[in-house]
């Protein structure tokens, strides 16, 4: 947990994509990612975690949904949501943060 704390005090927002191998969706969903990561370059951070693989992370945050989206800045939670998102929408919502 002491890394996730670090992970989101950066400065620069970050966009956390919790998500779970098993869904087969989420390979749509890399490709998606990838396109917002370009998109954004060095102003944002773009961040995979598997749900399966951080439990503890996931149960402390409560994650319910695959995927869910959160964005952090400051160590602050600024949006969350359940459900698959498009590049566009999580690209102008990340900007909101900038």
């Amino acid at each position: 947990m002491a890394k996730f704390g670090e992970l989101i005090s950066s400065n620069v927002p970050t966009l956390i994509d919790f998500y779970a191998d098993w869904n087969e969706n989420n390979t749509n969903l890399h490709s998606v990612l990838r396109d917002v990561a370009a998109a954004l370059g060095d102003k944002a951070k773009v961040i995979k975690i598997d749900i399966d693989k951080n439990q503890i992370l996931a149960n402390a945050l409560r994650i319910k949904g695959n995927p869910t989206f959160i964005i952090y800045k400051n160590g602050e939670m600024k949006w969350r949501q359940s459900g698959e998102q498009d590049a566009n929408t999580l690209i102008s919502l990340v900007q909101q943060y900038l």
